[in-house]
């Protein structure tokens, strides 16, 4: 499958964030600083479309130095996107805390009931990718290490992926998760682009044969796959090295329990540094799920509900639509005869849902 994709759009507008927020500490953020410490101040750091992120320098109890890294947001999404970021946070350091910064609380404004923060330890980064191997190594690690308190897929708390909530319902199947979770990314772009008659028949297609035909198999036929805790939006601009230790570190996470091979997808498109070479290392350390033939175009799929969630950030930049209609083109003659032609070719039963 050869498809040439556009460079990132360039964003030109300016952040909706006031930078106020980030020039004195709010008197809740300095209640969640270590017991004792002393501020020494507040820097902005750090670029962000849809937050003020900012570095704080305190002096802790024991004359220690510290820095603290500081994200605000404003609204409801924006509530939900530092407390969705304090909770993901979380859960990814409970199980690999080598592999993220230590996120320490999340809360509203004393000041503007508006404004909301999540707080973090400050790591310093390198501007580079992490090493191939051993990124995917600390990642095979973390999902091979994680699975989902109820068994279902979704996830506790809202979570926000750019400035939209995704879909976190708890659900059994991880075909019916998915499905929901496209068809919200397809309603958001949809809502910021406008209608398109041949995305929402192509988007149909996608939803009664595609859908079916390459994630039904891996639940059916005696397979079947585990919900893995994924960070939600693993691509070179969420994740370095730690220049303390050296190590990969990854950050922004906007976690749900799905099928591990959705951390993939952001590694797909030929615009992110972060490629195919990191895809094959991290199936030397977590195996390809069954059917394997499959994976690739699995990788699409997913990939599908990544792009049409980037469209959906840049309002009349169609790129990103552009790119969705080549691969759902693709997808849609491919298995055109869906679920039920493949499995009736395998001698399998067919298991309707």
């Amino acid at each position: 499958m050869a498809i040439t994709y556009d460079p990132e759009p360039v964003w030109d507008e300016p952040c909706k964030v006031p930078e106020k927020w980030i020039e004195t500490v709010d008197d809740n953020v300095a209640a969640k600083l270590p017991d004792g410490s002393q501020i020494e101040g507040i820097f902005p750091y750090g670029t962000s479309y849809w937050t003020r992120t900012a570095r704080i320098r305190i002096t802790q109890a024991d004359g220690t130095p510290q820095s603290i890294f500081l994200k605000v947001a404003q609204d409801a999404v924006g509530r939900a996107m530092v407390s969705g970021e304090y909770q993901s946070m979380k859960a990814l350091h409970d199980i690999v805390p080598y592999l993220t910064p230590e996120p320490f609380a999340w809360g509203t404004f004393a000041r503007d009931e508006n404004a909301h923060f999540f707080l973090c330890d400050f790591v310093d980064m390198t501007n580079d990718i992490p090493d191939v191997e051993t990124s995917m190594e600390m990642l095979a690690e973390l999902h091979s290490k994680s699975s989902s308190p109820q068994g279902q897929y979704g996830f506790h708390v809202p979570t926000v992926q750019g400035k939209f909530p995704q879909y976190t319902e708890w659900t059994n199947s991880w075909e019916e998760f998915f499905t929901q979770s496209i068809k919200l990314v397809f309603e958001n772009e949809e809502i910021t682009q406008g209608p398109d008659e041949e995305v929402q028949q192509l988007f149909r297609e996608i939803l009664s044969k595609v859908v079916p035909r390459l994630l039904r198999p891996l639940e059916t036929g005696g397979r079947r796959i585990q919900p893995r805790l994924i960070h939600g939006d693993l691509w070179d601009g969420n994740t370095s090295t730690n220049v303390a230790t050296n190590l990969p570190v990854i950050y922004d996470a906007t976690c749900i329990y799905a099928h591990n091979e959705l951390e993939l997808a952001p590694m797909r498109p030929v615009r992110h540094r972060m490629g195919k070479e990191y895809v094959a290392a991290y199936f030397r350390h977590f195996p390809v799920s069954p059917p394997e033939e499959d994976q690739d175009d699995r990788n699409a799929l997913y990939c599908l509900r990544f792009d049409m969630l980037s469209s959906s950030l840049y309002p009349g930049n169609l790129r990103f639509r552009k790119i969705c209609v080549d691969v759902m083109k693709y997808l849609t003659e491919k298995y055109a005869e869906g679920y039920e032609g493949w499995a009736k070719a395998r001698g399998e039963e067919v298991i309707s849902r």
